[in-house]
Parts: C-alpha cells; structure tokens; sequence
C-alpha cells in the first residue's frame, strides 16, 4: 500500500519534475553555448584616426622583388570608419611591368587601404616621363584620382594636360599610363606643334 501511495505521488508530481529538468537543461545549455551574437558587431566604428604617421615611406613589391610603388607623405592619419589613410603633402613613384614610370603630387592625398585608389588633391601634378617612342605627357588639376593597379588616373574636374610640346584642356578626362592614351570630355581645346622635319 505504501509503494502504491508513493507511486500515486510521484506521477501526480512527474510532470513538474520534468519541466524543471528540462528548464534547468536550457538553463546550462545557454550558458555553455558562446553567444550567437557577436558584441563586436554592434561595437559603433570610432570616427577619430587610430594611427598616425610622420615623414613616412611605403613601398611596394611584385612578385620578383621589384618596387612598384612608393608612396611618401610629410604626415598621415588613419580613418579605420573610412579605412582611408588622408596624407599631407603626398608623393607618388610608380612603375608598370614595361618599364613606364609616373611620379605624382599635391597637397593632400586620401588612400584606399589596399592601396588601389589614391586621390590627390590641391595643386595635383602627374608626370608620366618618356619611354621609346612615346614624350613626356603631365597631367595637372585640382583634383587627379590615380589607379595604380589599372595603370590609368582619371578626372572629373577640369584638367591641363602637356604632352611634349602639345597642350591640352578638357573638363574631365581618363589617361591610361601604360599605353599613353587618354580620353578627354567636355569642353576640349588644343594646341597641336608640329614636329621638324627629320634631316
């Protein structure tokens, strides 16, 4: 009769036993288990530099050990928000798999991290310097955005572009360096000198 009794209780109580197993399980399941949600995610970006750099040099290298650019600069700071690096009186050396060299300048600089897409602005200068048959072309603006890995700087902004004795100026403009060819928009005059005869 006792057992009988106890059996009573318990499965009247079996119910509530196992819900809080279950509710403890859960309990230590939650607990044991990292966080589905990442805190960094929500971490707000901060907006200030987290770095910055004086009289500074950086280079780069292709696969054989040849620089291929060098980018220099009087001072520098890091936006991670932007992942720009805004440079001050920023200098530019580059130079393609043919040989081709360009330097560049002006006041101010903002770099994509990797490197791909530079923007010099105030007083921009580019100076794509002669190879074989080709003179030296220079590229001036306010505002020049150079694409080193395409080998081509770009414009929207009025440019003035000498190329030997020749001059030209246009409202925008798309140069490639590697074949010296450049396509100018808008408003575009000229001034074409023609070449002395050979003797």
């Amino acid at each position: 009769m006792k057992l009988r009794r106890l059996l009573d209780v318990l499965s009247a109580y079996l119910p509530l036993i196992v819900l809080a197993l279950l509710a403890c399980g859960s309990w230590w399941l939650v607990r044991s288990m990292p966080t589905l949600s990442n805190p960094q995610a929500n971490k707000p970006v901060r907006q200030d530099p987290d770095y910055r750099l004086r009289d500074f040099s950086v280079k780069s290298f292709n696969a054989k050990g040849q620089m291929t650019r060098e980018v220099t600069g009087q001072t520098a700071k890091h936006f991670p928000a932007t992942e720009e690096l805004h440079i001050e009186e920023i200098r530019i050396f580059a130079q393609n798999e043919s040989g081709g060299t360009m330097n560049a300048q002006a006041q101010q600089g903002v770099s994509s991290d990797d490197g791909a897409k530079v923007t010099l602005i105030g007083q921009a200068q580019a100076i794509k310097h002669p190879q074989a048959d080709s003179p030296q072309i220079e590229l001036r603006g306010e505002r020049l955005v150079a694409l080193p890995d395409e080998d081509r700087v770009v414009s929207d902004d009025p440019v003035h572009i000498t190329r030997g004795r020749d001059v030209f100026t246009a409202n925008s403009m798309d140069f490639s360096s590697k074949t010296g060819e450049y396509a100018l928009q808008g408003r575009v005059r000229g001034s074409l000198v023609a070449k002395p005869p050979k003797p």
